[in-house]
């Protein structure tokens, strides 16, 4: 029996009528659930009927054996909406998404198990991720189109011929989607090369083929795979992300507006990816590594037809202009920007020092070598390494054997340099030594600047992950800090709000009359993150960038008095932060 949506005579059909399948890509885990509504009305708006989303593994199990689908990672909630709004639903349950999300969407605690093997048909692997479809299972039963659902199409794994080659593994998580009762119709998507295409291709399932322009060629290689198969970019990469250090990704609207015409001309449907997406908020950023380690930064604009914090722009409009060309029907009328408001300058008046911090922060976990974050059953954050040497000891440079990703040294409490995963030449050259008769308190703070999303180097652990050395010489004997400063709001703070040299959590108060959008400006301030009424925005990255400030949606603020926090952990200059209604992203 043919399935309310389906593939009929090389053609998309919906309940026995083709139709031309017009998605954009919006993340509910990347967007306050208040504008849940708003971002799929601009989505309508600019004429398309369908919104695709991942679903991240690691959100939703962050724990093992222990879910989450509440508030921002309450996807059915999402789905239902879309589905009110007439709209169409693909999602894509991975168990790997990329995304530029944090360890592609698989949980940190993978890691914990040194055997463990990701993305391939190693039966722990797939016993874990059946278990989470297990999960996912109960929450999406009512939701696929076969049900009376808006889901009309689910994918199996994500662009696995980027990464290997494993005909037994995509069989196996297809057949898992089925056991858990996955009715609806199942697609692949890969890059255009035939090794790509060739290595994420599972039996009996739809391919589609991802790319940012050249349709006609791409579309080719599609064909070349899937003889008489429906043409669908289900990633038309139309902006892009950035790093840090980066400078800002743009795309002339008029240069991707045309590729979008090409997939129309050639029959072809899309997936605008991204067409709105919105923020990494937390520490959910990822990272890739190609030549270098290089981590995502908070926001994720990508430079799409909407804009982070919502607002339709040039590429927007220029999108809505070829809708209606191709469909020959006016779009509905674009909803109002989100409104946004100056605040104006917060003074941050009380602070607290980290390591003062230490015993309301973490309780230490001692050990002979230095623990990974996984080890200590961390996932994010930070974590601090504390050892005591004893002289005499000459001098010798301090070697941190593959720090993941960046780490502040202190002797005594005082600042000795910075060390970075990759970079030699950017890091401080760290030399100690200990007279006779002295003993010297070594604090090593590392920070998982996100683990990496894409490729080949996946099992990407945080912390001194290898051992701490002296020249040649290995050190022995730690205190771990696990610091995934998860409720920083609970510190003993007091007034004053000088830096010493040492990382320094800052706290600030202010009013407001009316909850609006904002940014959050920190020129006072170099590397770190922040909290508003204990949701984390995110990191900042001045001297980095291209990113410079934090959006701050409105929801998350009240009526009333409002708190922030800054965890500073570089230098801060003037302590203050400036909430202001327009964004800096470079």
């Amino acid at each position: 029996m043919q399935k309310p949506f389906d593939v009929s005579d090389g053609r998309f059909v919906l309940n026995g009528e083709p139709v031309t399948i017009l998605s954009g890509a919006v993340h509910y885990f990347r967007v306050v659930p208040d504008y849940w509504p708003d971002r799929l009305r601009k989505l309508k708006a600019c004429g398309l009927n369908t919104v695709e989303t991942y679903i991240p593994w690691n959100i939703h199990e962050p724990r093992e054996g222990q879910f989450c689908f509440k508030g921002m990672f309450d996807a059915a909630a999402f789905i239902r909406l879309a589905g009110s709004m007439g709209l169409h639903v693909i999602v894509r349950p991975g168990p790997f998404i990329c995304a530029e999300w944090e360890f592609g969407g698989l949980p940190a605690w993978l890691l914990a198990d040194d055997a463990m093997r990701l993305r391939c048909s190693y039966p722990p692997f797939l016993e874990k991720v059946d278990r989470f479809y297990q999960a996912l299972s109960r929450q999406l039963a009512p939701l696929w189109c076969t049900n009376g659902g808006p889901v009309i199409a689910c994918q199996v794994e994500n662009e696995y011929g980027s990464y290997g080659q494993d005909p037994d593994y995509l069989s196996s998580i297809r057949k898992m989607l089925l056991k858990h009762g996955v009715p609806v119709l199942l697609f692949t998507s890969d890059g255009d090369l035939d090794s790509m295409l060739g290595g994420g291709h599972a039996p009996d399932t739809l391919q589609t083929v991802n790319f940012g322009s050249d349709a006609a060629r791409n579309f080719a290689s599609l064909q070349r795979r899937q003889p008489g198969g429906p043409l669908f970019c289900c990633e038309f990469w139309n902006g892009w992300f950035d790093h840090w250090g980066e400078e800002h990704h743009t795309r002339a609207p008029e240069e991707a507006a045309q590729v979008l015409s090409d997939i129309l001309r050639l029959g072809g449907g899309v997936n605008f990816y991204m067409f709105h997406g919105g923020t990494n908020f937390g520490f959910y950023n990822g990272a890739n590594r190609f030549e270098t380690y290089e981590p995502t930064v908070t926001s994720y604009d990508s430079d799409a037809p909407l804009n982070e914090y919502g607002d339709p722009t040039e590429k927007y409009r220029a999108y809505q202009r070829e809708i209606e060309a191709f469909t020959g029907v006016a779009c509905e009328e674009t909803p109002e920007p989100v409104r946004r408001a100056v605040y104006g300058e917060v003074p941050l008046t009380r602070s607290s020092g980290l390591f003062d911090s230490l015993p309301v922060l973490s309780a230490p976990v001692r050990s002979t070598c230095p623990q990974t974050m996984e080890k200590l059953g961390q996932d994010y954050g930070f974590v601090l390494y504390r050892t005591v040497l004893t002289g005499p000891l000459e001098e010798r440079e301090l070697v941190l054997q593959e720090v993941h990703d960046r780490a502040l040294v202190y002797q005594n409490g005082v600042y000795a340099g910075c060390i970075l995963r990759d970079k030699p030449g950017e890091s401080d050259r760290i030399k100690l030594s200990v007279a006779e008769g002295e003993r010297m308190r070594l604090d090593i703070l590392v920070e998982n600047l996100g683990r990496i999303n894409y490729g080949p180097y996946l099992r990407d652990c945080k912390g001194v992950t290898e051992g701490v050395r002296l020249g040649l010489q290995f050190v022995f004997g730690f205190e771990n800090f696990p610091l995934p400063l998860e409720n920083p709001g609970a510190l003993p703070f007091a007034d004053g709000a000088v830096w010493d040299g040492s990382p320094r959590f800052y706290k600030g108060e202010w009013n407001v009359q009316e909850a609006q959008d904002t940014f959050v400006r920190l020129d006072g301030f170099e590397k770190g993150c922040v909290w508003v009424n204990g949701f984390h925005l995110g990191r900042y990255w001045n001297s980095k960038g291209p990113q410079k400030t934090l959006y701050l949606p409105g929801p998350l603020l009240r009526e009333g008095r409002n708190e922030i926090i800054v965890f500073e952990t570089d230098r801060c200059t003037s302590p203050a932060v400036t909430l202001t209604d327009t964004p800096v992203l470079g």
